[in-house]
């Protein structure tokens, strides 16, 4: 299967209490996804239900998961959960739904 390559780095820059990070390096790793995940993230920042500080990171999060699942479609880990990942996924992918009418 043909794939966009990527290189991945997260660094933690604070703990939970705003302490400077106690980690020497940055977590680095390559990796390929199908799908093109910089179009992915584009097209989820643009959708107004969800502000883009977190369209990005849910976009990214979801396409690394995704892809090691598809990988390993036939594992046992993730036989339960694979059918509601796709419901979840066509959900996402049919864009944001109409707001509510006020009473």
């Amino acid at each position: 299967m043909k794939q966009h390559r990527y290189r991945v780095t997260l660094e933690h820059l604070a703990d939970a209490k705003g302490a400077a990070s106690t980690y020497d390096a940055p977590l680095r790793f390559e990796v390929g996804n199908h799908d093109d995940v910089f179009a992915i993230v584009a097209r989820l920042r643009q959708r107004d239900d969800l502000p883009p500080d977190a369209a990005t990171p849910l976009a990214v999060g979801l396409k690394l998961f995704s892809e090691v699942m598809l990988e390993n479609r036939g594992h046992p880990l993730f036989a339960e959960f694979a059918p509601h990942f796709r419901d979840f996924m066509k959900t996402l992918k049919q864009g944001p739904s109409a707001p509510a009418e006020p009473a």
